[in-house]
């Protein structure tokens, strides 16, 4: 890395402190020193007692050390860096003070949340900075100096080059979410530039569930003697987590499906698919057999994308199907089963894709579809996670009585994503993503006129 080279001599690899988990936690937020009036917002969100990270973290980042802090998904990571963050800022009150990168638009949204919520007792301001939204309005709302910026790197860089008296020279703390996600997505350069912008005066955060070379690499360019604060070592999933596999031939998944939906009806699901284009047809045929399911992936525009993942945070939605671009970090407290439609290339993203159930200490199934060519990819998890998981008990012939009516709704869904493409070519219009897609009025207007003429 650029900026890394000229930093990383003074820093040798060895400097980095290892922390032990503490053997006695300590009982509140005050006991690892966080002042008063941040105590009271902290249990004004229902946060009665710290967790892991936030044990490890705080009382470190309090001292003024830099920081990598590994924790499982799950954690409690924005509270770990989020308080350290606006206690000094208690203390020397300044406009922009921190920055936040994360690899996603919808984890930059959640992160604001939790520091809107700890801080506005004290009046902090922050500003959500990602791409999918409108630069002037982002320009105006950085011209007003907010306390926190929340960024994808890329927007933010293109703010730091284009936005008349945009700087950040002053700031006092940078924080990378999910650091190994950022360096993965091809996000090299631009963090590269961002490092170059700001101050080296400054406390440096960087927390990731996974620790990767690209991140001990940027550990190297980024951080002063950092204390290394990590709650999980190896690669691990949440203990109240139950995990199962079912192994089934690849042209009958959707009636697996299906038939686990029925299964397990009452709970809430997130369902992971490789693709934007599988995720929308999935979400189609489901809702042609009467579920509420609703899609989340990068086609959608970034007004869809947060519609749909409020109408699932707030149930008004039991099933939401994403791809990778839920995966990390986001925090919806009530998801019951998370299922890998696809399972994921890369083994570490299960333990990301499954972090989104048992979160905070609550307890979650993950059930992962593996056909006959992903057997490789399934042993490889497995060896990542150190644990055979158990098959999901299933009824085969309840299953096979299901394709028909099946195969009837894949056709109505194949039928409303080419009807969703070809308007999307007409108008050069966003994915229609809503309930009323064209097809469904279509196929319901139909049926009306059928009875009209009986």
């Amino acid at each position: 890395m650029a900026a890394g080279d000229e930093e990383g001599q003074a820093v040798e690899p060895e400097a980095v402190v290892e922390q032990e988990a503490a053997v006695e936690e300590p009982r509140s937020f005050k006991d690892l020193g966080v002042t008063d009036v941040l105590c009271e917002a902290c249990d004004q969100l229902g946060w009665k007692t710290p967790t892991k990270i936030q044990v490890e973290a705080i009382p470190v980042a309090l001292q003024g050390r830099d920081i990598i802090g590994l924790a499982e998904t799950g954690s409690g990571k924005t509270g770990a860096f989020a308080l350290p963050i606006l206690q000094a800022l208690l203390e020397t009150p300044q406009r922009l003070f921190a920055l936040v990168l994360t690899p996603t638009r919808e984890l930059a949204f959640q992160i604001s949340e939790q520091f809107e919520a700890l801080g506005s007792s004290i009046g902090v301001h922050s500003t959500v900075i990602v791409g999918g939204i409108d630069t002037m309005s982002q320009s105006l709302a950085l011209a007003k100096k907010p306390h926190v910026i929340i960024a994808t790197p890329g927007r933010l860089v293109d703010h730091l080059e284009n936005t008349k008296g945009f700087n950040l020279r002053s700031l006092k703390f940078l924080v990378m979410d999910e650091a190994d996600r950022i360096l993965n997505m091809d996000f090299e350069t631009e963090v590269d530039k961002i490092l170059k912008v700001i101050p080296r005066d400054r406390k440096t955060f960087l927390f990731s569930a996974t620790m990767t070379k690209k991140v001990q690499k940027l550990q190297r360019a980024a951080l002063k003697n950092p204390v290394k604060c990590a709650v999980s070592s190896k690669y691990q999933t949440v203990e109240k987590l139950q995990q199962y596999y079912i192994f089934i031939p690849c042209k009958f998944k959707d009636s697996y499906l299906v038939y686990i939906l029925n299964e397990l009806a009452g709970n809430s699901f997130m369902i992971f698919c490789s693709t934007c284009n599988n995720t929308q047809r999935t979400a189609l045929l489901l809702r042609n057999l009467g579920f509420t399911a609703i899609p989340l992936h990068g086609q959608m525009s970034q007004n869809k994308r947060l519609g749909s993942l409020n109408k699932f945070k707030a149930k008004a939605r039991s099933i939401l199907l994403a791809t990778d671009v839920a995966s990390r970090g986001l925090d919806i407290p009530h998801v019951d089963v998370v299922i890998n439609f696809d399972i994921p290339t890369h083994s570490k993203d299960y333990i990301h894709r499954v972090g989104r159930t048992a979160r905070a200490g609550r307890s979650g199934k993950s059930i992962t579809f593996v056909t006959q060519y992903d057997v490789e990819l399934f042993q490889r998890i497995e060896h990542l996670i150190g644990k055979k998981l158990p098959a999901f008990p299933m009824q085969e012939e309840e299953v096979m009585m299901l394709t028909e009516r099946v195969a009837e709704a894949q056709r109505f869904a194949r039928m409303e994503l080419r009807e969703q493409g070809e308007k999307k070519r007409s108008r050069n219009d966003n994915d229609d993503d809503t309930e009323e897609a064209i097809g469904v009025r279509n196929k319901v207007a139909g049926g009306k006129k059928k009875k009209r003429k009986a």
